[in-house]
């Protein structure tokens, strides 16, 4: 099985399916066969990934499934992929998701279909092909390639302010990027490598480094998002369709996160050091104050969405923690907000299918007529909290478990963060399910449907997984980040 370029199979095979959609003529009668073609498509990627996962190997710290050749003859430019146990992960979640979102817009899309469903496909390409780069230039071009679909997906099939959301997401995204860029020419300068394996260390001098990490922060920090660059999200998450909240929340704020630790952490070590009071500054802030705000709001989508600036908050503190604790907490909860809001945003599109609004005044005494979506509501309501026995609850306790090693005022600000998050989850949940059906609108309400459960049940199941057996999920990203938190102390040790 080694001759087959099975990580490239996995990239481009959604682009592959795009192609054939593409070929599809486009009436009524074709609609179904495109949804098949990209749901089979996003299947098989999906299944391509977990055989990746099932052939990976532990015990080696580096890149696996590499594929390598010369893109540009007169530079050292590189089509070079591969995968470790960093990376591994984002990948599955790019390819557990995308199918789902397939079978969540079944329905609830109308218009332009066709298009929906390439610019879909496209994203995940994109998505993977960003997570499987070890070349620079490659990562930049699908980190870039990603804007594309998404702010079409938010500006065509959004709600009424889709254009202000998709310009506001693209114009924030595209100037942290633009930095971006500057930083990895400077890289290509100063070392004529592009190669994200030769360039893991501490090969630029300290000042130097301070630029770079200026420039791949104001990338990163965006996309995460970081407080108070944070603003695009919630306008983007109200606007955007159920699917397109779903990768937004559940893959795309990864990217900064994964960034981090690859980039600044990977490679400037010093500057990371040197910048993480600042870092910890803003995340705390972060943790607290939107989750402050997200008490305040009536619109459930724009709630969900404040609670992943939080929750984002503790992944960067685990991260600029830089100890095996606060990085294997941070992994674990980019996998599991990325599990959990996915699904949130999923149950949100649920009632809103069925009743057009997301005002949390307009619902409560679900429980009386949909006790099934009640149920798996709770399931990722508990996760989103970190109650034990949720994937929730193994990152946050892990960030809190290195924080300590940190500063107690991080301690502080992280465990504010999660008593907050617990108050307006639980919150939310009372508000919806519980209480009198007081609303007569809702009396006719209907409980899941087939698709719907078939959508939602493989979320709940891989919360509960990650809670019970999360050091399936821990032990292939042990050894990479351990030689990060290596090289991040050797070179601040001199």
């Amino acid at each position: 099985m080694t001759d087959i370029p099975i990580l490239s199979l996995t990239i481009f095979l959604p682009l592959l399916g795009a192609i054939v959609i593409l070929l599809i003529k486009d009436d009524e009668n074709s609609i179904n066969n495109i949804k098949k073609v990209a749901l089979l498509t996003s299947v098989g990627v999906f299944l391509l990934s977990l055989f990746i996962w099932l052939q990976f190997d532990n015990s080696n710290p580096g890149y696996q499934f590499q594929e390598k050749f010369r893109w540009f003859n007169d530079f050292n430019f590189y089509y070079h992929i591969g995968i470790d146990g960093i990376s591994l992960f984002m990948v599955i979640l790019s390819t557990f998701l995308t199918p789902l979102c397939i079978l969540a817009s079944w329905e609830s899309i109308k218009k332009r279909v066709k298009e929906y469903m390439i610019a879909f496909l496209f994203l995940e390409t994109v998505m993977i092909g960003m997570f499987s780069s070890v070349d620079i230039l490659l990562f930049y071009i699908f980190f870039e390639a990603v804007l594309i679909p998404m702010y079409l997906i938010i500006g065509i099939w959004g709600g009424d302010r889709r254009i202000y959301a998709s310009f506001k997401f693209f114009l924030y995204t595209l100037l942290g990027s633009v930095l971006m860029l500057i930083a990895i020419i400077a890289i290509y300068r100063l070392t004529n490598s592009m190669s994200i394996e030769d360039l893991q260390g501490n090969y630029f001098a300290k000042n130097v480094q301070m630029y770079l990490w200026l420039a791949f922060f104001a990338s990163f920090a965006v996309k995460i998002p970081m407080w108070p660059f944070h603003t695009w999200l919630p306008d983007a998450h109200v606007e955007a369709p159920t699917a397109g909240s779903v990768i937004l929340a559940g893959v795309l704020l990864k990217m900064g996160g994964y960034g981090f630790i690859r980039f600044s952490l990977g490679m400037l070590p010093e500057a990371s050091e040197y910048f993480s009071p600042l870092v910890m500054t803003l995340s705390i802030v972060a943790v607290v104050y939107t989750s402050l705000v997200a008490l305040a709001q009536t619109d459930i989508k724009k709630l969900i969405a404040y609670s992943s600036v939080a929750h984002m908050g503790l992944v960067t503190i685990g991260i600029f923690i830089v100890n095996a604790q606060g990085l294997e907490g941070a992994m674990i909860q980019m996998i599991s907000h990325g599990v959990v809001s996915g699904a949130l945003f999923l149950c949100v599109g649920v009632i809103y299918d069925r009743m057009h609004t997301r005002d949390i005044n307009f619902y409560g005494g679900l429980v009386n007529r949909m006790p099934i979506y009640a149920t798996v509501f709770m399931i990722f309501m508990l996760g989103s909290v970190g109650l034990p026995g949720t994937s929730g609850f193994i990152g946050e306790f892990l960030v809190i478990v290195g924080a300590f090693k940190y500063s107690s005022i991080v301690v502080i600000g992280s465990a504010t963060g999660i008593v907050l998050s617990a108050v307006y989850m639980l919150y939310l949940y009372k508000r919806i399910i519980f209480g009198e059906m007081s609303n007569e609108k809702l009396s006719e309400i209907l409980d899941l449907n087939n698709r719907e459960k078939i959508t939602l049940i493989p979320l709940a199941i891989a919360v509960i997984f990650i809670g019970i057996f999360p050091n399936i999920f821990i032990e292939p990203m042990r050894l990479p980040l351990e030689s990060i938190i290596l090289n991040y102390e050797f070179a601040n040790a001199k």
